[in-house]
């Protein structure tokens, strides 16, 4: 309990601190790339005031001048602090509209990222069409296509969304696979809040090139960036799970 008291209270008054100068940076679209490494330097600062090592992984270094769409598996919140220490490219997170309703983080989100809005019908064909338009301008995608933290103890992936295979090969950039091995073991997604010292380990996966697919191969694409992952959280002791 103490080292949580200690965890939540650096994030948000570390944030804080950063929050001013993030907050210039949002001001202008040709800033903006460094307010996305401003929250990379939250992340990486953040992980160094709690103690915990980031070990990556790299099967593949991105190249910072090319386009991707990060794909991850999503099991804890804590995910989404630490893709800004694995990965250096300048991307656009798609997440959840609920995160707009945070004091400052929200702001930072809505000026920052795309939103969906699972109550509205037509959120999820406008953060599509966004994202499509995010990378055509450059700029890479970041996203967990399972569509949010939805599994069980002992954490387990559900089945992707299409969403994320749909816009890169729309726009031919490769999937980037990336398994989050153990974050769950650190804050796992459960009430009472709880952090757990643990070494936080990530595995970037080399990339799957889109070139030439058409949209029938939405479905391949899905399930060969899934077994990717998947086969790397089976090498770490996850159950197997078979879907209906």
């Amino acid at each position: 309990m103490l080292y949580t008291i200690w965890c939540v209270t650096y994030l948000v008054v570390l944030y804080l601190l950063l929050f001013p100068v993030q907050f210039v940076f949002l001001q202008r679209d040709s800033w903006k790339p460094l307010a996305h490494k401003t929250n990379a330097v939250w992340g990486k600062l953040f992980f160094w005031g709690i103690g915990i090592p980031v070990r990556i992984e790299h099967r593949f270094h991105p190249d910072p001048k090319r386009t991707y769409v990060f794909c991850a598996n999503h099991f804890s919140y804590l995910d989404i602090a630490v893709m800004g220490v694995i990965v250096k490219n300048y991307y656009a997170f798609v997440g959840k509209s609920d995160v707009k309703n945070i004091p400052l983080l929200g702001y930072m989100f809505a000026k920052l990222h795309v939103q969906v809005d699972r109550d509205r019908p037509n959120s999820r064909a406008y953060s599509l069409a966004k994202s499509i338009r995010t990378l055509a301008s450059g700029r890479s995608i970041m996203i967990f296509p399972e569509g949010g933290i939805r599994a069980p103890e002992p954490p387990q992936m559900v089945p992707f969304k299409d969403g994320a295979f749909t816009m890169a090969i729309q726009q031919q950039v490769p999937i980037v696979p990336i398994t989050l091995v153990n974050n769950h073991l650190i804050l796992p997604d459960r009430s009472p809040v709880r952090f757990n010292w643990h070494p936080l380990r990530a595995i970037v996966h080399s990339p799957i090139e889109t070139t030439g697919m058409t949209q029938a191969d939405v479905g391949r694409l899905k399930q060969e960036t899934y077994q990717i992952i998947d086969s790397e959280l089976k090498k770490s002791g996850f159950p197997a799970v078979v879907h209906q």
